[in-house]
């Protein structure tokens, strides 16, 4: 079945076999979170949404009353975690989300099938596959007969020890995400149609061959958006994988660059009953996806700091120009408060007499935003900004300017204050909060669309973000998901993975493996 990436997947369903399970009992449950190793910010209680019963059930569109894929089954919502990216998760915080949902399978089941809403990328403070680890567990907790299907982000990483213990697992084709819902739908989709497929004489004949492959190569997302070639090309032949007879599902992961774990690579996963097939197009793939390594390119044009503000100031004509404030980025996994980006801002003596306007988002500091407030509306304030979990190359950093808004009540973000110091509009706030829509902005009284340069801590942009840009620099910025990946300083990565290592030739040929056999 064909269907467009950036939509709904929308079935239907399949009749249900003889032998097959009409109303099957399936669990959800999951933790999703992207960490990097490189940020001193640790993800606590605080990081995360937690849903749970039927608020977790309705939070899938495709799980809607009366949608067809809900009425196929029974749905025992148990808990799903979910932050935006950030350092590594609290070893406790961690500890306390596994174990209920492993405690909501023993209290809940049995089950005939279980949904894993996962992320990949997820590092806990002392384990090194901490995907693996849950799913090891929920495995554990499960037993053998009861068929898992995982939904991912292909920013996430497929190890074997991941891969033993699903029966299905998919991923987003897109970068940027705008497929994400359509990939959880897939991942539950295939899951019900096996389970509404007839076991016959075969106990395994509702569990498929999975062709895995890991590719030794790791790049950062904003070389591998599916905007752009190479990595349009490739995910266009994951489709055109799966729509071959005997084949399930294609998926490929590019993996998660800013975590120094072995299990960090991209990896390749077609899943089918024709075993000869999906092993020859998971090799193929990945030997695709080796070949084109040094094609991977920027998605935009990748500057210090300095010259992507030059380029702005050259094009007076591209205006609102977007700068991205890249190696703090909060959605790949950077601690949100490197304040060195603002203080080379505030440096400018081109942005001192306010001719040209400038917005810095964001910064995430909780003294410095009730400081604000108590400062008031209009109140002249000093400040020191920033630099208090990643000190990044300058700590804190002066901020003397005026209360321009006072934001409250920001589910995200907490309360937001902006700073207008000359021509820049500091916004800071009390949580970690990532700016990808127009109304993040407006909501403090701010107007993206009649700025002049707007400076966002972002890597690729946003959809929105992308519309709104008349120029745009990505900007190589220092932080915790730093786009030079070679001084950060990984140390454990496997042997050979491209561009740390660019000696070796993989052998690059997948194994079929099937849980059971």
């Amino acid at each position: 079945m064909t269907v467009d990436p950036s939509e709904v997947w929308s079935g239907p369903l399949l009749p249900v076999d003889e032998g097959g399970l009409v109303r099957p009992r399936i669990g959800i449950a999951g933790i999703a979170i992207e960490s990097s190793t490189f940020s001193p910010h640790v993800s606590g209680d605080e990081a995360f949404t937690v849903r749970r019963g039927d608020v977790l059930t309705n939070y899938y569109p495709f799980l809607t009353e009366g949608s067809e894929l809900r009425e196929a089954a029974d749905w025992v919502p148990l808990m799903q975690a979910r932050s935006i990216p950030g350092g590594a998760v609290a070893a406790e915080t961690y500890a306390w989300m596994k174990q209920e949902i492993l405690d909501g399978i023993r209290d809940n089941g049995p089950f005939d099938g279980f949904f894993l809403d996962i992320h990949g990328a997820m590092s806990v403070v002392g384990l090194t596959d901490a995907e693996a680890d849950l799913a090891h567990a929920v495995r554990d907790a499960l037993g053998p007969d009861v068929l898992v299907s995982a939904a991912m982000d292909l920013h996430g990483n497929v190890s074997r020890e991941l891969l033993d213990e699903v029966d299905l697992i998919t991923a987003y084709r897109m970068a940027p995400h705008e497929d994400e819902w359509n990939t959880k739908e897939r991942a539950v989709f295939h899951l019900l149609s096996q389970l509404r497929s007839s076991v016959g004489d075969d106990p395994q004949a509702r569990r498929p061959f999975l062709a895995w492959l890991q590719v030794p190569v790791l790049l950062p997302g904003e070389k591998t958006s599916t905007r752009i070639e190479p990595a349009a090309s490739l995910y266009a032949e994951v489709s055109k994988i799966e729509a071959l007879d005997g084949i399930i599902d294609a998926a490929l992961w590019v993996g998660y660059a800013w975590a120094d774990e072995a299990r960090c690579q991209a990896a390749v996963v077609v899943t089918g009953y024709d075993r000869a097939l999906i092993q020859s197009e998971a090799s193929r793939l990945g030997r695709l996806y080796w070949d084109a390594r040094d094609d991977f390119e920027f998605v935009a044009d990748a500057l210090s700091l300095d010259e992507s503000i030059e380029a702005a100031l050259a094009a007076p004509e591209a205006r609102p120009f977007v700068i991205s404030d890249s190696g703090d980025n909060p959605t790949a996994g950077g601690a949100g408060d490197v304040s060195w980006t603002l203080g080379q801002l505030l440096a400018r003596p081109e942005f001192r007499d306010g001719s040209i306007s400038v917005i810095h988002a964001s910064i995430f500091d909780h003294a410095a935003v009730e400081q604000a407030v108590a400062a008031g509306l209009g109140a002249h304030v000093d400040l020191l900004v920033g630099g208090r979990v990643d000190p990044g190359p300058s700590g804190p950093v002066a901020l003397s300017g005026t209360v321009f808004s006072i934001t409250e009540g920001d589910a995200d973000a907490g309360t937001q204050v902006v700073i207008k110091a000359g021509g820049v509009h500091a916004i800071i706030t009390s949580r970690r909060k990532p700016f990808h829509h127009i109304s993040d902005f407006t909501m403090l009284g701010l107007d993206p669309q009649h700025t002049d340069i707007v400076v966002v801590k972002i890597g690729y942009l946003e959809p929105e973000l992308y519309d709104l840009a008349v120029g745009w620099k990505l900007a190589l910025t220092p932080g915790g998901v730093d786009q030079d990946l070679l001084r950060l300083g990984h140390h454990n990565l496997a042997p050979g993975v491209f561009p740390f290592d660019t000696t070796g030739t993989p052998a690059l040929h997948a194994i079929v493996v099937r849980r059971g056999d």
